[in-house]
């Protein structure tokens, strides 16, 4: 999972003989994280709101500035002469003419044009940090399903809920599932999930809330990204059979605008993918900054159970300290139109390949 966040999946490789959940008393003290709590505020959408408050941002509220009023014309003193007033109109305007003139002179500043930040991405289809059209629709959702050696493992999904509030700002609320098919859950149990909550203007995550409930293990963690000071705090409870509870607590410095590694799986949909060209951008965890970096390699028409579908297929790396890291022979099918939706994933490990291929999209609105 270190570095092949981007295939979740391949937490459904079998690891014991467990058949059931694992069982413990106090599991819901395991999401009680009073620092976590202080730190971040999260407002869900009222229930009662309206798709479009859900959904929209509300444009800034114009100030009107009210005319300044006229200036009434100052009481002559006396009258003055018809050739005086013409003497001192000539005189105006040679005037005018003269600085009329230097302006013309005047070399023109060019504009300066600001490149979107950070450096390593890529602006094409960007306005500022806003891509000029989103990809991602309140609403939507993306089934797959996760085979090993050919035989359903389980579920993946990638849903998208209503706008919530961060620390009163307007975040995407992005959701992702994975859960094991019968037929695995015999050997071991999955059922994990996680929120992210990336910041709407920015596109930064601010907070990811992970929940794993396994066959080995009951884990919840937490992470804060503050952009204010640059840094990620990250919080964790767990319980395994062997080891009993553990806490971790890991706080370090990151750089601006990075993601975390589930936001991850999301904000590389933002991006174009041109074939031949590779983008990066940063990406935080385990106290490691780390830079994501895919190529597109080619486009493709993919046979799903939803029919073909044209797509871009990229290959993704992993870069820490400057240097890359392989994670594994691993490939990623983006759909090829304005949605840039996840259709399929190929994880090859030690034995075999985890392959999890969309079956059901709902767009969204």
């Amino acid at each position: 999972m270190k570095y092949s966040s981007f295939l979740i999946i391949s937490t459904l490789l079998l690891s014991s003989c467990s058949t059931s959940f694992l069982k413990y008393e106090k599991a819901d003290q395991l999401k009680k994280m009073d620092e976590f709590d202080e730190k971040v505020k999260i407002v869900e959408p009222s229930a009662t709101a309206t798709p479009e408050a859900t959904s929209a941002v509300s444009p800034p509220a114009k100030t009107e500035v009210a005319p300044a009023p006229a200036k009434k014309p100052a009481k002559s003193a006396g009258k003055t002469s018809p050739s005086l007033e013409k003497k001192t109109e000539t005189k105006v305007k040679a005037k005018s003419k003269k600085e009329a003139a230097v302006v013309a002179a005047a070399p023109v500043a060019e504009a300066v044009v600001t490149r979107r930040q950070p450096d390593i991405e890529d602006d094409a289809g960007f306005d500022g940090r806003r891509p000029i059209q989103d990809p991602i629709r309140v609403g939507e959702e993306v089934i797959h399903d996760v085979n090993y050696f050919k035989v359903s493992a389980g579920t993946l999904k990638m849903r998208v809920d209503p706008f919530v509030t961060v620390n009163d700002r307007k975040a995407y609320s992005l959701k992702m599932f994975i859960s094991t098919s019968s037929l695995f859950s015999s050997f071991y149990s999955v059922d994990d999930s996680v929120d992210i909550f990336m910041d709407y203007n920015s596109l930064v995550p601010s907070v990811f809330q992970l929940h794993v409930k396994e066959s080995g293990q009951l884990r919840e963690a937490k992470m804060l990204f503050n952009d204010k000071d640059s840094t990620a705090t990250f919080w964790e409870k767990k319980v395994t059979e062997k080891d009993g509870v553990e806490e971790k607590k890991q706080h370090w410095d990151i750089l601006p605008y990075t993601q975390n590694v589930y936001s991850a799986v999301f904000y590389m949909r933002f991006f174009q993918w041109e074939v031949g060209k590779e983008y990066a951008f940063r990406v935080a965890n385990d106290k490691e900054n780390l830079v994501f970096s895919g190529k597109a390699l080619r486009k493709e028409v993919l046979e799903t159970k939803l029919g073909p579908m044209k797509a871009i297929v990229i290959q993704p790396n992993i870069m820490l300290k400057g240097k890359f890291k392989s994670i594994g022979e691993n490939l990623i099918w983006l759909s090829d139109d304005d949605r840039r939706y996840i259709l399929r994933i190929e994880a090859k490990i030690k034995i075999g390949t985890l392959i999890s291929e969309v079956v059901e999209i709902k767009p969204g609105k």
